[in-house]
């Protein structure tokens, strides 16, 4: 799903600002995948450090998702 949403962003023009949320989104969604490979594989305080960034992209990923605006907090 994650390959399907990239190839629909450089297939369907969505690189213009207008669906600037949508890279947002995937760029989160890869930052929470590569946390989490963080979170399983250390021990000790990166792994909770990773874990605190993992739910932060999450929560950016749902707030994004309802609003459509990527910068939210501006």
């Amino acid at each position: 799903m994650l390959v399907s949403g990239i190839t629909l962003v450089f297939q369907g023009d969505w690189l213009s600002a207008d669906y600037g949320w949508i890279i947002a989104k995937i760029m989160a969604l890869l930052g929470y995948i590569g946390l989490g490979v963080v979170v399983m594989r250390n021990r000790g305080a990166a792994r909770w450090l990773a874990f605190v960034g993992a739910m932060a992209c999450f929560v950016y990923i749902g707030i994004v998702a309802v609003t459509k605006n990527a910068f939210f907090f501006f």
